[in-house]
């Protein structure tokens, strides 16, 4: 499967029209898992979001929501369409941000209690979207790397 975009500029040289729209904000992500149950127990578990059921066309389905966003669960071994070129469990590299007055701090306090493997030995300095971060790293049941943050 080639993993080549067919919207791709034939010439990349060219100078690109200014595009006429603005991004807002991501609505969703969808994960790829292996057993869309254990991602639903791990990350309502250890980082409090909530499990939302829905349904389509194709029957019911699953997502995590936080926020204003959530993660739609598909089954990798059967993922919903239309999907990525290459969709695989264990391929997401994802930070979230704490509400307030939550720290990374805690975070590492509640994971070390529960006995989750932690990444960089602990809280570390990172550089986000609107400023600087306070992080702590773990994987989830599928491998991805799971990044939670607060802003210094």
């Amino acid at each position: 499967m080639s993993t080549t975009s067919s919207n791709a500029n034939p010439n990349p040289s060219a100078v690109p029209r200014p595009c006429p729209f603005q991004i807002d904000r991501v609505d969703h992500i969808v994960l790829q898992c292996q057993d869309v149950q254990a991602t639903i127990l791990w990350y309502t578990k250890y980082l409090g979001m909530k499990h939302e059921r829905f349904h389509t066309a194709g029957g019911e389905r699953h997502a995590l929501r936080f926020g204003q966003q959530k993660l739609n669960l598909h089954p990798s071994s059967a993922p919903y369409q239309p999907h990525a070129a290459l969709p695989l469990p264990g391929t997401q590299d994802l930070c979230f941000v704490l509400s307030p007055p939550a720290t990374a701090d805690r975070v590492l306090e509640y994971w070390r209690e529960e006995g989750l493997e932690i990444l960089e030995g602990g809280v570390v300095g990172r550089t986000g979207a609107v400023g600087g971060l306070r992080s702590v790293y773990t994987r989830d049941p599928d491998g991805n790397l799971i990044e939670v943050s607060n802003y210094v």
